[in-house]
């Protein structure tokens, strides 16, 4: 069975009204890819490092399907909007289901 795919984003939003736009045209792109929130803003705490304004992660059925949501002529138009008013590290991970401390 395929592992789900992820998206992750920290974005910093420079303009909160023209990322409205993005927010719109993104979501074409994940019902057609069955992308679903998990993470969307929230309270947060950053014990170490760095972080961004935003954190927002997205679960895919798995992670070709995450690949081809980025991918998509769908989502280029949302990233259009996206990057004149942000500034965001992202990444695409596999996930993992394998073993846990808590199996044994």
């Amino acid at each position: 069975m395929a592992r789900k795919g992820y998206w992750i984003a920290l974005v910093d939003v420079h303009d909160p009204e023209r990322y409205k736009a993005y927010i719109a045209a993104s979501a074409e792109a994940f019902r057609k890819y069955g992308g679903r929130f998990l993470v969307r803003g929230g309270e947060r705490e950053i014990p170490e490092g760095k972080a961004r304004s935003r954190t927002v992660v997205i679960e895919f059925k798995d992670y070709a399907t995450a690949l081809a949501c980025y991918r998509s002529p769908e989502y280029a138009r949302a990233l259009a909007l996206r990057t004149p008013v942000s500034d965001g590290d992202f990444i695409i991970v596999e996930g993992y289901d394998g073993p846990q401390p808590s199996d044994g």
